[in-house]
């Protein structure tokens, strides 16, 4: 091998950046779970409070601002093409 040989090929850079990307959503959920979940619980003292009935909490975290913001949108990527090459003159 001579000086200028690369450790990485070019080819392995698309891959590392799925990988990253992938990575980087189960950590952000990860987060998310421990800060936010109401079912999780870190600290002993609110672990020792058993099971509790707030279902507001629940709802507030189910019902996140993403959820709200896709809710009426149709299950499309790209609805306005969609429809130009579906849909009859």
């Amino acid at each position: 091998m001579g000086g200028g040989s690369k450790w990485i090929r070019p080819e392995v850079w698309p891959l590392f950046a799925a990988v990253g990307v992938a990575v980087g959503i189960c950590g952000m959920q990860l987060v998310r779970n421990i800060t936010i979940n109401p079912e999780v619980r870190v600290t002993k003292e609110n672990r020792a409070a058993g099971v509790l009935e707030n279902y507001a909490e629940g709802e507030k975290y189910a019902e996140h601002g993403l959820r709200k913001f896709v809710r009426n949108k149709a299950p499309q990527i790209m609805p306005s093409i969609n429809k130009f090459f579906s849909d009859p003159n």
